[in-house]
């Protein structure tokens, strides 16, 4: 018979995983996420981190944190709700809420926590939530876990949304309708200045995951609802302190009920260990500096558009992006693969994104391009692309 602690079913999944091709080991990386690494032992241009504004290595973060490691200890020793809400987390809250322009935010561990700890304390039975087809996962696995009905509308189209909005309004309590202020696929932006209206028109909250607009659209980084100047009219507004501000955590800003509420009801946050004081000490840091100048995210723009623009007179499909994401389209999933192992052993760290991640037949390299990037670094990446693409009969 046997061993009962084989896990015969997981090895059968893992082979699956293999005779699938989509079985991976983790890459590891032998040092700090920057523009450049050292890659499973090799240096290599990086173009895959969400590090955007080259904040997870910078001197002032890591001095910060030093500094509140030296003050506070390594950890926070407990839950918020017992005692381990610090100063800090305070002045940390009232500092994210100031720059974002509204009432308060409220800090979690993560931003994956974000969307599990907010969707179901602020839905419950009898009310419905519509999300946007391409939302990220988090926002799915956090709607999972609402008594709440769920429906999607189809990705960006506002008239279907408003159909969806007129045939369930009378028939639930509340409605929330959710959207990625940033596409993370695609680098699209969602429609919110069309969303809010809706919203608006048909009595429904509105909730903006901006993990990839954080740091990136608005002044010095604000996110969606700045760029789109709607301060006050979006109900939650999610933001991540581990992409472009380069720590680790996420909030959500909004008005001071929102806060009250999530104070007693956001599970992540009553049932977990708070943010460890070198995070929040480098995290307000990160914050300072944009609040100071625009010049780590005009830099990030600058570099953004630099790398595009070459891309795309080489004759590589960008797709639609609007954001420092780049897409560069391939199509065939096994192609595409390729196409990223090449650009690995010829120096460029750039992960290959193919189905379920994306509908079939659309895998893409995603490239992240950094405020850290040199010019230098990013000719050098060009190159590979071309000599890459034209190996591989991409490029003409």
């Amino acid at each position: 018979m046997a061993n009962v602690h084989e896990l015969i079913f997981l090895k059968e999944k893992i082979q699956g995983l293999k005779d699938d091709g989509v079985y991976r080991k983790l890459p590891v990386l032998g040092g700090a996420n920057d523009s450049e690494v050292i890659l499973d032992g090799k240096r290599v241009i990086n173009l895959s981190s969400n590090n955007y504004l080259g904040f997870a290595n910078h001197p002032r973060l890591k001095k910060a944190a030093i500094e509140a490691v030296e003050k506070y200890g390594a950890g926070a020793g407990a839950v918020r709700t017992i005692v381990g809400n610090m100063d800090i987390h305070e002045e940390l809250e009232k500092l994210l809420a100031e720059f974002k322009r509204e009432e308060a935010a409220f800090i979690y561990q993560s931003g994956f926590n974000c969307n599990a700890g907010t969707i179901q304390a602020i839905t419950e039975k009898g009310d419905l939530i519509i999300s946007d087809e391409l939302n990220h996962a988090s926002i799915i696995d956090g709607s999972r876990l609402s008594k709440a009905d769920k429906t999607i509308y189809k990705h960006s189209d506002i008239d279907h949304l408003e159909k969806v909005l007129k045939e369930n309004r009378d028939k639930y309590n509340n409605i929330l309708i959710i959207t990625d202020g940033v596409f993370s696929m695609d680098g699209d932006i969602a429609k919110l200045p069309e969303i809010v209206e809706l919203a608006e028109k048909y009595e429904a909250m509105t909730y903006v995951d901006d993990a990839h607009g954080s740091g990136v659209l608005g002044e010095s980084g604000r996110g969606t609802v700045d760029h789109f100047n709607l301060h006050g009219r979006v109900d939650f507004s999610i933001g991540t302190l581990s992409k472009a501000i380069g720590v680790v955590g996420g909030y959500v800003a909004g008005s001071e009920t929102m806060y009250e509420w999530l104070n007693h009801r956001a599970r992540p946050v009553l049932f977990s260990t708070s943010l460890p004081p070198a995070a929040v000490g480098a995290i307000m840091e990160a914050l300072r500096m944009l609040m100071e100048s625009t010049e780590y995210t005009d830099r990030l723009w600058d570099n953004a558009k630099y790398f595009k623009s070459k891309l795309g007179t080489l004759g590589f499909d960008t797709g639609h992006s609007e954001t420092p994401i780049t897409p560069v389209i391939i199509g065939d999933e096994a192609k595409t693969m390729e196409f990223s192992r090449k650009l690995l052993e010829n120096g460029v760290f750039v992960s290959g994104i193919v189905f379920p991640t994306v509908p079939k037949g659309t895998g893409r390299v995603r490239c992240m391009v950094t405020a850290g990037h040199t010019k230098e670094q990013l000719d050098r990446a060009v190159e590979v692309f071309e000599k890459v693409g034209k190996e591989m009969n991409i490029l003409g």
